[in-house]
């Protein structure tokens, strides 16, 4: 009975969203405000249960010394937040929105560097003839390191303005433009094939779990 009744909230819920599609209605907006909602308390519980309390909490039992003293900090921190919401306390927030914002930018600029930015100069350090098993295989990956290095290197011609884009540059930056719009144009691929496979299997669900027709 209870698989039942959350078969039936599911079918509901997905229905609600689907309207949206003939129009804006109430049934929309109702399911919308249910789901940011509960995406609200499930971050907010999940923060509790992940980080705040085996953390801080748990911190504060567990650990000794000067360890103990300096979850002092992230706790003055997280009151600093809860104090934007009092006027005449609440430039007291800057200093922990502050202290976030450069936390995040400086961990950010370290993980983006290490996890993207050096790793695809790697991969674009290629040898342009690939010697394979076959002469087919050889072709053919010869001709993809060819397309990986020369495509990387028109494409940052296409982002240097120091000089015009005109003869020899102007075409590279062309080329390089033409390497961009296929990028682009596969990765809204890939989106659109990711929220298409969502449909069918919301589309499946109603079929198969909710009215059992498939």
């Amino acid at each position: 009975m209870t698989s039942i009744i959350w078969t039936w909230i599911a079918a509901f819920f997905t229905l609600a969203i689907l309207s949206f599609l003939y129009k804006d209605n109430p049934l929309y907006k109702f399911a919308e405000h249910v789901y940011v909602g509960s995406s609200a308390a499930f971050t907010i519980l999940y923060v509790w249960v992940f980080d705040a309390y085996p953390k801080l909490v748990m911190g504060f039992r567990e650990k000794v010394g000067m360890q103990k003293y300096l979850l002092i900090i992230p706790l003055i921190l997280s009151l600093f937040i809860i104090l934007r919401f009092i006027k005449p306390l609440s430039w007291l927030s800057r200093w922990s929105i502050a202290f976030t914002v450069g936390m995040a930018a400086g961990l950010g600029i370290t993980g983006l560097t290490q996890g993207f930015l050096v790793p695809q100069v790697q991969a674009s350090f290629l040898p342009l003839f690939v010697q394979g098993p076959t002469t087919g295989q050889t072709i053919l990956l010869t001709f993809n390191n060819i397309i990986i290095v020369f495509g990387t290197i028109f494409t940052i011609l296409y982002f240097y303005f120091s000089r015009e884009h005109k003869g020899l540059l102007g075409v590279s930056s062309k080329i390089g433009v033409t390497i961009l719009m296929i990028t682009f144009g596969a990765s809204f691929g890939y989106t659109i094939m990711a929220r298409i496979s969502l449909l069918i299997q919301r589309v499946y669900f109603l079929l198969h779990n909710w009215l059992g027709l498939v």
